[in-house]
Parts: C-alpha cells; sequence; structure tokens
C-alpha cells in the first residue's frame, strides 16, 4: 500500500509540473534556412524549419523529419525525431544529414538580429523567418 501511495504521490507531483514557455521568438512559425554548414541551401524554397506548438519539423529538400521540441539552458531540445525515408543524394542529402545531426545534438540558440543560429555537432545552420503572406 505505501508503494501505491507514494507512486501516485509521484505521478500528480510529475503532472504539476508546469511546463517550460515555448520561447515566442522561436515560435512566430516559419523559418527559412539561409545556411547550411556555411552553404546555401541545396533546395532554397523547401528548405524550412517549422514550429508549431510543441512539434518541430525540418525539411531541406528531400526528406521531412518531425517531432517535439523545447528549450533548456539556452539549447534545442527537439526528438524524438522521425522522418520520411525517400532516396536523395549529393548535397541536398549531405545537408539533410547535417540537419539530422544538429537536431538531435541538441543545439545552442544564438540570434544575430533577425537571424536564428543553431550550432552543434561541429553543424551550423542559419535561418531567417518566413513572413506571412497578406
Amino acid at each position: 500500500m505505501r508503494i501505491a501511495s507514494a507512486l501516485l504521490l509521484a505521478l500528480i507531483g510529475t503532472a504539476c509540473v508546469p511546463r517550460a514557455e515555448i520561447p515566442e521568438r522561436l515560435a512566430q512559425g516559419e523559418w527559412r534556412f539561409v545556411s547550411i554548414d556555411g552553404d546555401t541551401p541545396a533546395v532554397p524554397d523547401r528548405a524550412t524549419l517549422v514550429f508549431d506548438g510543441d512539434r518541430v519539423a525540418a525539411n531541406v529538400g528531400c526528406n521531412a523529419i518531425a517531432g517535439e521540441w523545447r528549450v533548456e539552458e539556452e539549447r534545442l531540445i527537439a526528438g524524438p525525431l522521425v522522418g520520411t525515408e525517400m532516396f536523395c543524394e549529393g548535397t541536398v542529402w549531405e545537408q539533410e544529414q547535417a540537419i539530422s545531426a544538429l537536431l538531435v545534438a541538441a543545439p545552442t540558440i544564438e540570434w544575430r538580429d533577425r537571424t536564428l543560429v543553431l550550432q552543434s555537432s561541429g553543424h551550423e545552420a542559419q535561418l531567417e523567418p518566413v513572413e506571412p503572406q497578406p
């Protein structure tokens, strides 16, 4: 009986822990990759990172990846991430692998004016917000 009571209290306590506020600046919606490891995206019109509530989705031109996200101590924590598995090759494939590695490695978040910079595990992505269409 004591074990059941302790488990119940632990579950109740966990449910009452407030979730960290979603950083408003990130949650603006859609961001466009302007640089992936110093290079222009191979498919610039499809290279996006979208924050939607507690979900994040990325695509650099071939496969898409998505999962939950949050921020902890100036780091983007994404995952678990799932993705499509279409065949891709060349620069778009290399950039896709770089972004996947970057996102699962809890990249640091840096702001350079309007530019969002994510850095980790030897990779860097620079993004700008996509302005809503009127």
